[in-house]
């Protein structure tokens, strides 16, 4: 019988970490290396919020595994290059077997990265407007267990986010797609408690320079 806290595996280093990998090798990777890990990169961020609006009805973990042909077919996620791009391109993407052929969320990747290159001449990046959103402190749960993530689905902050996205225009951008980003780009550290990643995670934020 385990006597670790809920929401906790042990890993085939048999050290705790959040369950919902569930030692996947490419998942475990993902959570060790990636989730909550803070990123200051437009690109990056800019495919995740593009990833977090394909996953809609489909598991992360069905994403994770066509990244790559997800970066091939949409030139790495740069958006100034994505907002060129004509019907021919959508063609093109709806042939793509490698990618989830869904023609609302391809035109979607295609409009919000023409609304992320005005929100760069507005706000001078992708990451100095997503990171001038990070929840204070005192928004955040003193102590993250499976029972408190639960209730995280969508919070405050990412609502206030979503209007403003959705205000200028961008598509896919509700209120939990924006908040799983959050998670993911490390804007908050939703590792759990006992979770053998948490520290590194808080670690890296704290050295993290934000953007002024």
């Amino acid at each position: 019988m385990s006597d670790h806290a809920p929401g906790l595996i042990e890993g085939p280093d048999g050290r705790l970490r959040c369950h919902w990998h569930g030692n996947l090798p490419d998942y475990l990777a993902y959570h060790d290396r990636e989730w909550g890990r803070p990123v200051v990169d437009d690109r990056r961020l800019f495919e995740k919020i593009c990833l977090e609006g394909f996953q809609s009805g489909l598991s992360w973990l069905t994403i994770l595994r066509k990244r790559e042909n997800f970066r091939a077919a949409f030139a790495n996620f740069d958006f100034r290059v994505i907002a060129t791009y004509t019907e021919d391109d959508i063609e093109r993407l709806l042939r793509d077997p490698g990618i989830v052929r869904h023609g609302g969320k391809i035109r979607s990747v295609i409009n919000n990265a023409r609304r992320a290159v005005e929100l760069c001449e507005q706000e001078g990046s992708l990451t100095r407007y997503f990171w001038r959103h990070e929840p204070p402190q005192e928004e955040r749960p003193q102590r993250i267990d499976l029972a408190t993530l639960r209730t995280l689905a969508k919070t405050e902050t990412s609502t206030r986010i979503s209007k403003d996205l959705k205000k200028r225009g961008w598509t896919f951008v509700g209120p939990v797609t924006v908040y799983a980003f959050m998670q993911a780009m490390g804007l908050v550290n939703d590792h759990l408690h006992g979770c053998c990643i948490r520290e590194e995670v808080e670690e890296e934020r704290r050295a993290l320079k934000r953007p002024a």
